[in-house]
């Protein structure tokens, strides 16, 4: 039966009451406090096999108590708990050296086998005295168990150099999850690098990756430091990286079995330490079955799985994210705005397509150009008006929200009048015909800055540069 004494500190007597019921159960001795004052004297005493606290306690902040302990008593394992579950939460939790991060509500078989494994294999975390306690930047928003979870991982990661493989639909916010264990790992100082393999021509891929040796390649007028290059002492984030080529596919295995590489016409072999964190939203396993993705490279890069899931299985978050992006845009210099209730509830029961990209481009929009102050669920009717879809539409994520968008006009221009649809294949070719002048129009507005143009069109720049390339759309640059 398990054995040890466990100091609980937390100033709700109900917490305590459960927590003191269910550890004894468990065969624990149970010592009970209500501030963190108390719980620092057991702790200096040498008191304690384990410690559970919460964060905020009537005389003093766990995550301020926390260095003192790890600094007594380095080994003894601390399991924090919180209810404001927030990324930086768990992230604090980790840098001031705590076992685990455990949001309340929380279920107390999980916590009993925590304790259980802590006690059984106690250990003690790095502790960074120079992290940023700044709350103001967030970079994950949300406090559903999904999100809740994915923090936890995240929080685990941070020191290490593990390998992530990020899955999830376009817009669930991969990149920031990418940029997250960066900017809160242990590779802080170095650089970030990012590369979208769907955005790079197939033949340049190599020589964007590893770099080129002047004379490798026609044009190749001079060297050029690749990416791994560019992102050593850091992290490297491949984007995208199911459409990545094969025989970029052999050369990137060989970078992770060895640790080296070699320039695109180079031949001196050359060092390199990044952490990879790589992204899709494809479905690898199938790319396998179908010969187009190497199983090899697979489980090399799938160390630590990460799934985003789509905020249409995470509606609880849309609230916190909405006042989120309304905070961002008011910092940016937008106007300020309030939502009401029902507005917020007719927003929770839309299936978001585009995911938290959307919905980001619909609260900055909001910002933008509405004058009232007050946005009402009349006004969120209005801009999420689309047409009905089946069942077996929604199980395939639509990506295209260029072509959803002009389809929902087409809808609205002739459904809302009575008119009927356009034949398909009429159909089709009026999205088409829209499209073209669409995105001419915003290229030639942006002097042919296809992110700019993404961004006025509120579309993902991967979505446009297909467009451009499908209906051969001729760039022009700025001189500028």
């Amino acid at each position: 039966m398990p054995t040890g004494s466990i100091l609980v500190a937390d100033d709700d007597s109900a917490i305590r009451t459960v927590l003191n019921q269910a550890l004894s159960r468990a065969g624990y001795e149970v010592r009970l406090t209500s501030n963190a004052a108390t719980l620092w004297r057991w702790v200096s005493q040498g008191d304690g096999d384990l410690v559970i606290t919460d964060v905020v306690m009537p005389d003093e902040n766990a995550f301020d108590l926390l260095p003192r302990i790890k600094k007594v008593r380095p080994d003894l394992p601390v399991i924090v708990m919180s209810a404001q579950n927030t990324f930086m939460t768990a992230i604090r939790a980790s840098e001031r050296g705590a076992y685990e991060y455990l949001p309340k509500p929380f279920d107390l078989k999980e916590l009993i086998s925590i304790v259980g494994r802590a006690l059984a294999e106690p250990k003690t975390r790095m502790i960074d005295s120079n992290a940023d306690e700044g709350g103001d930047n967030i970079p994950l928003v949300g406090r559903s168990p999904a999100m809740q979870e994915i923090y936890r991982v995240l929080a685990r990661l941070m020191q290490t150099d593990l390998t992530v493989m990020i899955s999830g639909e376009s817009g669930t916010g991969k990149e920031l999850v990418a940029r997250a264990l960066h900017d809160y790992g242990k590779r802080r100082a170095g650089p970030f690098v990012a590369i979208n393999m769907a955005a790079i021509p197939r033949d340049l891929i190599e020589s964007e990756l590893f770099g080129h040796e002047k004379g490798a390649f026609t044009g190749a007028q001079s060297r050029s430091a690749g990416r791994f290059e560019q992102a050593e002492g850091g992290t490297l984030f491949l984007d995208e990286i199911g459409d990545m080529p094969m025989d970029a596919q052999t050369r990137l295995l060989r970078v992770l079995q060895q640790g080296e590489y070699t320039t695109v016409g180079g031949r001196t072999p050359i060092k390199t330490d990044v952490r990879i964190v790589a992204a899709t939203n494809k479905d690898l396993r199938q790319l396998i079955n179908q010969g187009l993705f190497r199983e090899d490279l697979f489980f090399r890069l799938n160390v630590v799985p990460i799934r985003l899931p789509p905020l249409r299985e995470r509606t609880e978050d849309v609230p916190d994210l909405i006042r989120h992006f309304f905070n961002q845009a008011e910092k940016e210099g937008l106007p300020t705005k309030q939502i009401e209730q029902a507005a917020v509830d007719r927003m929770k029961r839309y299936r978001w397509p585009g995911n938290v990209r959307e919905l980001e481009n619909l609260v900055r929009r909001l910002a933008a150009l509405y004058p009232q102050e007050m946005i009402t669920a009349n006004l969120i009717d209005q801009e999420l008006a689309t047409p009905a879809v089946s069942p077996a539409d929604t199980e395939t994520p639509p990506e295209d929200n260029l072509s959803n968008s002009v389809e929902r006009f087409l809808n609205k221009y002739f459904g809302g009048y009575g008119e009927a649809l356009p034949p398909p294949g009429l159909y089709h070719r009026i999205l088409k015909e829209v499209e073209y002048p669409l995105i001419g129009a915003a290229l030639a507005a942006t002097r042919g800055n296809q992110i700019k143009a993404a961004e006025l069109l509120g579309v993902n720049r991967n979505t446009l540069r297909k467009k451009i390339r499908d209906l051969d759309i001729q760039v022009i640059r700025s001189s500028r």
